[in-house]
């Protein structure tokens, strides 16, 4: 069993292609294709890590659309990591976790990682090295030494392993503000 991590899907916000200046031709053919990255990475017996922002625009409004699109979705256990575009519907949804916020231990870490869809200054177990996994900005900022942006525009529309976004985190400089936040602290 493996965790996926993802964020900003938006499935069905048509504005988004344009917001985001993502590179479909069309909605449907960006979700099928995030369903299709998805499928390439999850695995039958993991789980998937929504970080935020699941769908949007009128389609998020209809449960039927929404509950086939979740039926869609690969992994044993889906998560929502709630974000400022998910509403009613998709929380409504059959996750087997919904939160704002939550402490994973995914043993490809080797740390604790705290999962927000907006990025934080500094989380629990910040000073001890801890990651932080976030979405909601897109591909305005891939994040700091220890805090990585997870969502699909900074990650070729794919979910992403913690593995791999910690490898990611020691290629990204400290957070400016960090000794701010924690200034007794070292980031990673």
């Amino acid at each position: 069993m493996a965790h996926w991590y993802t964020a900003d899907p938006h499935f069905g916000h048509e504005a988004i292609l344009a917001h985001a200046a993502r590179p479909f031709r069309s909605i449907e053919h960006m979700d099928a294709t995030l369903i299709e990255r998805m499928w390439s990475r999850v695995g039958p017996e993991d789980d998937l890590w929504i970080v935020g922002d699941f769908a949007f625009g009128p389609k998020a409004k209809d449960e039927g659309w929404l509950l086939g699109l979740f039926g869609q979705l690969p992994g044993a256990r889906k998560h929502l990591i709630t974000g400022n575009h998910d509403l009613a519907p998709t929380l409504a949804l059959p996750w087997n976790s919904i939160t704002p916020i939550a402490e994973v231990q995914d043993t490809e870490a080797e740390r604790p990682i705290t999962l927000c869809h907006y990025p934080m200054i500094t989380w629990n177990h910040a000073r001890e090295g801890a990651l932080h996994f976030f979405g909601h900005v897109h591909a305005n900022w891939r994040g700091s030494s220890n805090a990585v942006n997870v969502g699909v525009d900074v990650w070729d529309y794919a979910p992403v392993s913690a593995r791999e976004a910690a490898a990611r985190a020691r290629s990204l400089p400290p957070n400016r503000h960090w000794q701010d936040a924690e200034p007794r602290a070292k980031a990673r």
